[in-house]
């Protein structure tokens, strides 16, 4: 069974975008995985198709309705903890939700896919994200105009991870945050560049030591960078 990816979302236009590009997008027209999008305003009320009203209690802004977004969720197959088949998680992307982590692109790799709800305007009616078993994600601490670009972020991550998109497997093993450390600096030719030298540890050929020294950068990098996942490696 393949990955299967669908997005809902007002702008089925943005896909694939990068998701088309290299190596995801030569597993995209193989058929390693599959992408589906699902046009929120077809399931939009009234003549005008209305996705979105004012928000309850007021404030500024939209809030997209709990009804449309329901009816959008329910169109898709195998979508929620209730579908029948391998369920595929519904995630909403929103910058009030749980950071991203290779942890999540991992588990979501192995599994059938996922359905990514991109929210726009204000946000989402809290009632459909309870009633539909939504997972908020957000790809970092950051307000986006609207889903799309983090929906292509989580998905360019989960689908690297699928066996034989990537030309060297091997390279999956030893990058940022397989192991809770970030990856190691890495240099090719030519030897010297505006003054600056590749380290001579590097060109030795000796591998234990090239090993030890590309770990002891990870550790040096991350202590450095991310200390919350030195900790969480140690």
């Amino acid at each position: 069974m393949s990955f299967a990816a669908t997005i809902i979302t007002l702008f089925p236009e943005a896909f694939p975008g990068t998701l088309g590009l290299s190596l995801v997008g030569k597993a995209l027209r193989e058929g390693a995985w599959s992408l589906e999008t699902v046009q929120l305003r077809d399931f939009g009320v009234g003549p005008h198709k209305s996705v979105d009203d004012t928000p309850a209690g007021g404030g500024a802004g939209m809030v997209i309705r709990a009804d449309v977004a329901a009816a959008a969720i329910d169109s898709v197959k195998n979508a929620g903890e209730d579908a029948g088949g391998p369920r595929r998680p519904i995630i909403y992307l929103s910058p009030r939700g749980e950071p991203f982590s290779q942890k999540m692109a991992e588990d979501w790799a192995t599994g059938p896919g996922v359905v990514l709800f991109c929210g726009r305007f204000e946000g989402l009616d809290e009632r459909v994200i309870e009633a539909r078993g939504m997972r908020e994600v957000a790809v970092g601490d950051a307000v986006l105009a609207g889903g799309e670009a983090a929906a292509l972020v989580v998905l360019e991550a989960c689908v690297r991870l699928l066996s034989g998109v990537l030309g060297n497997e091997s390279s999956i093993v030893e990058e940022s945050f397989a192991d809770g450390l970030l990856e190691h600096p890495h240099y090719t030719r030519p030897r010297e560049w505006e003054g600056r030298t590749i380290p001579e540890v590097l060109l030795s050929g000796d591998h234990a030591k090239v090993a030890a020294w590309r770990r002891a950068e990870r550790e040096r990098l991350t202590a450095k960078r991310r200390p919350d996942l030195k900790r969480t490696s140690d």
